[in-house]
């Protein structure tokens, strides 16, 4: 199985054909896009998916001038929402079964306050090996960027301390590479892939796709 995972940028504005076209050559199984907003921009890309085989597609109850996570998929599966909970950015997450795994598809706010990895610990107790997927909008300072300005980096380390390591790490090392560069030029590695201990022995490869910036 291929997965994909893509902060689009604001739903992705003019960039939606080529983001469809990108993603289509690069022909994954699931697709996880952050920053997916329900608005015409979101309908055009589920649409072009569609016809392209992504034909289960889950997506948040998010209004359509927010930011938040969408999961396209060739594999049937069956979906878990929060909004039950009285969690803040509660659409910024969903959980995909799969059968045989969980995954959770995020998309963390950007220094802002919530209890996002709180829920994940939460839901994570149930045991079934699952993977985490998404903008997490964090890392270990002085590894993840040069600096120490990521907020959650505790609860980060929680996640891959209780069975979820960075299948970037188990793949690349020590390795620095970052997923988003600041207007000044600085790298952060924001965008993750946890992995279920269990499952770390059938990881083949693990990298950013730098060409489509």
């Amino acid at each position: 199985m291929k997965f994909l995972s893509w902060n689009i940028l604001h739903g992705g504005g003019t960039r939606c054909a080529k983001i469809c076209s990108a993603i289509k050559n690069h022909n994954p199984h699931v697709v996880v896009l952050s920053e997916f907003r329900n608005n015409a921009n979101g309908a055009h890309i589920r649409t072009q998916l569609l016809k392209s085989g992504y034909i289960h597609q889950w997506v948040t109850g998010a209004n359509e001038e927010e930011n938040a996570v969408c999961v396209l998929s060739k594999i049937p599966g069956s979906v878990k929402v929060f909004h039950y909970t009285n969690y803040t950015y509660k659409n910024n997450i969903l959980k995909i079964n799969l059968d045989a795994i969980n995954i959770y598809a995020v998309y963390m706010p950007h220094k802002k306050k919530h209890k996002l990895f709180e829920l994940l610990n939460e839901e994570l107790k149930d045991n079934i090996p699952s993977i985490i997927l998404g903008d997490l909008n964090t890392g270990e300072n002085f590894i993840d960027q040069k600096g120490d300005s990521f907020w959650y980096t505790k609860q980060f380390k929680d996640l891959k301390e209780n069975g979820y390591p960075d299948a970037f790490r188990i793949m690349n090392g020590d390795k620095k590479e970052y997923s988003w560069f600041s207007h000044q030029g600085n790298g952060f590695r924001y965008d993750h892939i946890l992995i279920h201990q269990d499952l770390t022995p059938l990881i083949e490869s693990c990298n950013y796709l730098h060409e489509w910036r």
